[in-house]
């Protein structure tokens, strides 16, 4: 399934994307972002930069696959605010929005058979 916010890109549900990883670019969080990333926060662009943490480079408002380290699936999908080079550059405020993430409303809802 995909999904739309307003007039923006389509955007692939995380139940796709786990069945279809390669479909977007990636961006690894570190560990300690995790817990926020799920509980909805946007990733920061230290989270990005730390150890753990890797990058697909991407430009400025790309869909992305927001990985945790250590786990081979999506945590979330999000869209850059910044171009992966710009991140590595100013490493200070939001890298990507978090659009979608497991166990948001749209991950518990019900698929229609």
């Amino acid at each position: 399934m995909f999904f739309r916010q307003r007039e923006g890109p389509f955007i692939p549900s995380l139940r796709l994307l786990h069945k279809y990883p390669f479909i977007l670019p990636h961006l690894q969080v570190d560990r300690g972002a995790i817990k926020h990333v799920l509980n909805g926060s946007n990733i920061m662009c230290r989270g990005l930069t730390s150890p753990g943490a890797r990058m697909t480079e991407v430009p400025k408002e790309s869909v992305v696959a927001v990985m945790a380290e250590g786990k081979t699936n999506a945590l979330a999908v999000g869209i850059t605010m910044l171009s992966t080079d710009e991140i590595l550059s100013t490493n200070n405020g939001i890298g990507v929005k978090n659009i979608h993430y497991l166990n948001d409303g749209l991950w518990r809802l019900k698929g229609v058979r």
